[in-house]
């Protein structure tokens, strides 16, 4: 009877508005908690250079963030954070995550007048800096919120809300990484006025190894120290964003023939790119080093750089674990996952 007045009460919040809940609640005596996901994404090719316009590869991948709302007693959004994350990761973005709920608030419209929601962060994905922790909180936020006041809203409608969340973290996001985790999959990317994204096609997912630095990076900082040495080296700047525009349509047809090896050699090349404008570390550059020493086809940082993860590119389980063991003996915190992941059967 109970599973009975459960369902009945689920399927009736999501069919009306939402300043219509509180008189529900009152009858149905079964907590509600309504759930969404956001993937966790790995730029294989070109961050930064795609805030220039320049064409970018990003891939969703099988780790996620899980946000759920239940009805919360005072008229406002209370955030219960449990997500496992890089240590001072959490802190560090506080004040960046207010203004990101903020943001989706008002993007959202959303009164609460009638009754306040507390939404819980969890979920597998790990939180650290260039693996889209930030675009995942926001994805799986604007769905729950979503669910919850029966908004029905389309995933393209989820992705400019997340948008929006996004620029509570990085300023003037590219719109990369909530794309990549609101769809899911691999996607070519170019940030436009009208932002141009096409699904390549990929057989089945592929392995990766992600190896954390430990150190908490801000993309703020580094999109805007690339931005002033562009400024300042013109020429030299537009030779290197013309290569790696090429290696993005390069990579693009070697994704179409499953060409792994040649994915890999323009991955590490594309790190040697990001090397050129500065974004990479010490720290980075030796967890790519290793991945290559113990036989990943290639590797490269992911995301903003200055710190954060690097993704190793691993086809196959055993090659996943032999990389993920070197980096695991040099103290490094790693990820095992796969690029390609859909929202159609492949979470982890």
């Amino acid at each position: 009877m109970v599973k009975k007045i459960f369902i009945l009460r689920m399927y009736l919040l999501t069919q009306i508005k939402y300043d219509q809940r509180t008189i529900l609640q009152k009858y149905f005596v079964v907590p509600m908690k309504i759930e969404g996901i956001g993937f966790g994404k790995a730029i294989l090719f070109n961050e930064h250079f795609v805030v220039y316009g320049v064409p970018a590869i990003v891939s969703a991948i099988g780790k996620y963030t899980v946000a759920k709302a239940t009805p919360y007693e005072k008229p406002e959004l209370n955030l219960e954070d449990n997500r496992q994350a890089t240590p001072r990761y959490k802190e560090d973005k506080k004040d960046q995550q207010l203004d990101s709920i903020r943001r989706i608030i008002e993007k959202m419209e959303i009164d609460f007048s009638n009754g306040g929601v507390n939404v819980e962060l969890a979920g597998n994905l790990y939180c650290a800096s260039g693996i889209g922790a930030s675009a995942a909180s926001c994805v799986a936020m604007a769905r729950t919120l979503s669910n919850y006041y029966g908004l029905d809203l389309t995933d393209d409608q989820i992705n400019d809300i997340a948008f929006e969340g996004e620029k509570g973290y990085h300023g003037t996001p590219s719109g990369i990484d909530n794309t990549a985790s609101t769809y899911g999959g691999l996607i070519w990317f170019e940030k436009k006025q009208e932002n141009i994204m096409e699904k390549i096609s990929l057989a089945n997912p592929i392995e990766i190894v992600i190896g954390n630095t430990g150190k908490v990076a801000d993309t703020t900082k580094a999109v805007a120290g690339v931005r002033e040495r562009k400024e300042a080296n013109p020429d030299k700047y537009q030779t290197i964003f013309n290569r790696a525009e090429n290696i993005a349509y390069l990579a693009k047809q070697a994704f179409h023939d499953e060409d792994y090896h040649e994915i890999g050699k323009l991955m590490t090349e594309n790190h040697k790119l990001l090397q050129q404008i500065e974004v990479s570390s010490r720290e980075l550059d030796f967890l790519v080093r290793l991945s290559k020493e113990y036989g990943a086809y290639g590797a490269k940082l992911t995301g903003g750089g200055l710190g954060g993860n690097i993704i190793a590119l691993t086809p196959g389980r055993n090659l996943q674990e032999e990389v993920a063991n070197a980096i695991e003996k040099e103290g490094f915190q790693t990820v095992k996952t796969q690029i390609g992941v859909r929202r159609d059967g492949d979470l982890e």
